[in-house]
């Protein structure tokens, strides 16, 4: 048996639309980090850019499980003495409720040259309204695949 590499004209790019609606937060980032990667592809090869493009929707109502929402900080700063602290809620109620799920994709993505060129296929949406019709993308229900992969006590 030889081992498979996969080469450019191997891949094959699929549109993917993801509903962040209800999902909690950690469980939808693992889930488009594996899809931007594409390591849900049985051809995966890590050097590769395999992944999907992936647009999420409804960014606003992802969950935030715990006390998350006012305890959990992010920070920026532009400039030295500058920098300003936003807690999850003043992000996700504010006017950029899609950075809180680039940051947690992006905190699942290895942090290389290639992690930051997958980055670049993932488009969050806060409202319904996306624009990207046109790419006839795949609908991926991650609502009903987290309810199978949880306990019930």
């Amino acid at each position: 048996m030889k081992t498979f590499t996969a080469t450019p004209a191997d891949i094959d790019k699929k549109w993917i639309l993801i509903d962040a609606e209800g999902v909690v937060l950690g469980r939808l980032a693992s889930i488009i980090a594996m899809r931007l990667r594409g390591k849900h592809k049985p051809s995966f090869t890590p050097h590769m850019d395999m992944g999907d493009n992936v647009i999420v929707i409804n960014a606003e109502k992802v969950q935030i499980t715990g006390n998350k929402r006012s305890e959990k900080n992010y920070w920026h700063t532009g400039h030295p003495g500058g920098i300003k602290f936003r807690t999850t809620g003043e992000l996700l109620d504010g006017a950029h409720p899609e950075r809180v799920i680039m940051q947690a994709v992006k905190r699942m993505t290895p942090g290389n040259a290639l992690a930051r060129k997958q980055l670049a296929h993932l488009r969050v949406f806060a409202g319904t309204a996306h624009g990207m019709d046109a790419q006839k993308p795949e609908v991926l229900d991650v609502a009903s695949m987290n309810k199978k992969n949880t306990r019930t006590a």
